[in-house]
């Protein structure tokens, strides 16, 4: 194997389906099994999940709540995206832990990360919960935090794309993708498949970070694996 331990992070919207927002059980379903698949394999997974497919601060501006209110909601979004993945992967004899960095005893353990490494070693994929449980911050960015934190060998960004254009391939036909970007070249870039600050940190340390496309056949599994999918951002 490539890794030993891999950091994904899904957004929200592949939990909706064909549907505009919620939880499409379905979906998640198929979102689990190919989480399953991927922990059958001889490596640790830790996973991010956002909240875009019930809130998230920048799709609902226009409804007056103030931004630090707005991101408390989106990361009580992540909180149930991740308590119905958990269920999903259980479902399909996953054993899971999710780990909030918001207190919600009934629902999950508290992050603290010497606790999420004793799980990940004892083969548990870890849902870290809640962003960074601070405003102003993406999933992105705790994508990245907990990557780093925990050790993690490289960052799986799962997208709608196969990879990182110079413009949104869905709006532009003559969209150039890059097989492999330099963490300067990202940020420099201003690419918005990642926010600037969840770039930076890996920059900082040297996390490589792999994007691809989510629906692609085996793609995560591919990812996982090591195989060359998608577009890598690297030193």
């Amino acid at each position: 194997m490539a890794y030993k331990r891999i950091m994904i992070k899904l957004s929200g919207e592949v939990f909706c389906g064909a549907q505009d927002y919620g939880i499409d059980k379905p979906t998640l379903d198929a979102v689990a099994r190919q989480i399953a698949q991927v922990a059958k394999l001889p490596l640790e997974v830790v996973v991010v999940v956002g909240g875009g497919n019930i809130w998230r601060y920048r799709d609902t501006t226009e409804s007056g709540i103030e931004r630090t209110v707005s991101d408390a909601m989106g990361m009580l979004a992540t909180i149930m995206n991740s308590v119905a993945l958990q269920s999903a992967l259980e479902s399909q004899g996953v054993e899971t832990r999710v780990l909030s960095a918001i207190a919600i005893p009934e629902l999950a353990e508290p992050f603290i990360k010497r606790r999420a490494l004793r799980h990940v070693e004892k083969g548990r994929v870890v849902l870290c919960a809640g962003g960074t449980g601070n405003p102003y911050f993406t999933t992105d960015s705790a994508a990245a935090l907990r990557a780093l934190e925990l050790s993690c060998d490289v960052l799986l960004k799962a997208t709608n794309v196969d990879g990182i254009y110079d413009k949104d391939p869905h709006q532009h036909s003559d969209a150039v993708k890059f097989d492999d970007l330099t963490y300067a070249q990202a940020l420099e870039k201003h690419l918005n498949v990642m926010d600037q600050a969840a770039f930076s940190l890996c920059q900082d340390q040297k996390l490589p970070i792999v994007v691809f496309n989510f629906s692609e056949k085996e793609g995560l599994l591919r990812a996982a694996r090591g195989e060359k999918i998608g577009t890598v951002v690297h030193a």
